[in-house]
């Protein structure tokens, strides 16, 4: 793998659109994520996940909150986990490719601040500034209002943003003494839920393919691209109500590692 293969960048943006909820069943693929291919000298991601020590909950409204269950992030043993220092070796690729395609698929990347500061965290160095300058220009006023949000990304009172990745495998492809080509089959959920949200909650199924770098003692991200499915057979199971869904979203904290 050569250090200056960059290529074009490649990132995966919803759609607009999308049905209301309404009790229908789910179709093969989801309208509400597709591949937009932007030119540039390094591959982004969209989204994140906040690390432990930054806050990485779905974003939804205030309003009518009190007493419920508040979204946080989880871990099996209840503490934080480690957001870096993996190992130097190739399973410590695979759980930081893991990692970083959740982190770069939350809600927070649609926030100027936490998207830079995960960018910081994740991104070799030298590519930082070209990450930040290519989402700045895919996450604008235009594009958040596209999804569903408000212009400035937040969300519309009454609503719950979604936007959340799990990771199902990964796959060592190349591999060398510092460097790694790692691929992360991954299933997501995007969407706003509500009763009258055009946009609800949708999934979907891609793999990210991860060129990672040996970089300050740890593994960073040099580019990243993206391709749809694998994808399953959609199951039987009838979508649930705009409220199941918002419920659901702010009960169960999305997790904040993954291998």
């Amino acid at each position: 793998m050569s250090p200056g293969d960059e290529g074009q960048t490649r990132t995966r943006l919803p759609e607009g659109g999308g049905d209301v909820y309404g009790g229908a069943r789910r179709g093969g693929r989801s309208s509400s994520r597709s591949l937009v291919t932007v030119v540039g000298v390094v591959v982004l991601l969209i989204a994140a996940i906040a690390f432990a020590n930054r806050g990485g909950d779905d974003s939804s409204s205030s309003s009518g909150s009190a007493g419920k269950p508040k979204t946080s992030p989880t871990s099996a043993s209840g503490t934080k986990p480690v957001r870096s220092g993996y190992a130097h070796d190739q399973q410590g690729a695979q759980s930081a490719a893991a990692n970083y395609a959740v982190a770069l698929s939350s809600a927070d990347m649609f926030s100027k601040v936490r998207r830079d500061a995960i960018l910081q965290d994740i991104i070799t160095p030298s590519r930082v500034t070209d990450f930040e300058s290519t989402l700045d220009k895919a996450y604008t006023p235009a594009f958040n209002k596209a999804v569903g949000l408000n212009e400035d990304g937040s969300t519309p009172s009454g609503y719950t943003f979604v936007s959340r990745t799990s990771p199902i495998g990964t796959k060592v492809t190349a591999a060398s003494d510092n460097d790694a080509t790692v691929e992360v089959w991954c299933s997501g959920l995007l969407g706003l839920a509500g009763e009258k949200s055009t946009n609800p909650v949708t999934n979907s199924w891609f793999t990210d393919t991860l060129q990672l770098r040996w970089s300050g003692g740890d593994w960073k991200i040099v580019t990243q691209s993206q391709k749809a499915g694998p994808a399953p057979v959609p199951g039987d199971d009838k979508a649930s109500s705009a409220d199941e869904m918002a419920k659901a979203v702010e009960e169960y904290g999305g997790f904040t590692y993954a291998r």
